[in-house]
Parts: structure tokens; sequence; C-alpha cells
């Protein structure tokens, strides 16, 4: 099964995979770093989630605001595998798959900017 794995060396010098990837890990990186400047560990709870017809939703503790980026860490991760298993067969696969998460991340890092000014 390993053999016919293409070389993850080859798989990450792909120039459109390297861009997406980076691209994707540093949105990560952002939203982790936006929730925690601007949301500190507090006994409060915090607004998880706003809907425009009813308003406030979802109240809970502080920490579950990091289902955002690890949900963001998760695509990554799962679609990098993917892509790196298919690259062999189809490029083209691994080319939608990295751009799908880097896309998914421009709307996690709008719903982490969106949960931070709800919370101020």
């Amino acid at each position: 099964m390993f053999e016919d794995l293409y070389p993850i060396k080859l798989y990450l010098k792909s120039l459109p995979n390297k861009i997406t990837l980076l691209l994707s890990v540093v949105a990560n990186a952002g939203v982790w770093f936006w929730l925690f400047w601007n949301i500190p560990p507090q006994d409060s709870p915090v607004f998880l989630h706003y809907n425009i017809l009813f308003g406030v939703d979802l109240i809970g503790d502080w920490w579950k605001i990091i289902y955002i980026p690890l949900t963001g860490l998760l695509l990554i991760l799962l679609n990098s595998i993917i892509g790196w298993v298919t690259f062999h067969k189809d490029q083209f696969i691994a080319y939608v798959l990295n751009t799908t998460t880097v896309i998914c991340h421009i709307f996690l890092a709008v719903s982490a900017y969106l949960i931070v000014f709800l919370n101020i």
C-alpha cells in the first residue's frame, strides 16, 4: 500500500499545493491568534453564535471558541492527506481540495472576527 503513495516531498514541492497549504496554515494561525488575543480565559460565559432572526442563540464557556480554529486545522489535515493520497492519480483533485481549504478558512476567519466583536 505504501509503495503506491506519491512521495510527500514532491507533493509539497508542487507550487499550487505549496501556496494553498501555506495560505491555509497562515489563516489558521491567524484565527487562533485573533481569538486568543481578544477573548481571554474567563469565568463568565461568552456569546458563541448570533442569528439575525433571533439574536444570540448560543452561549457557552470561553474555551468553546477553539472549535472554530480546530475545525480549520482538521480541514487542513483531512484535505491535505486526501490530496496527497490521490495526487499520483489526479493532481486536479488535490488542487481543488487545497483551494477549498483556503476558501473555508476565509469563512472561518470571518466567523472568528464576528465572534470577537459580538463579545466586546
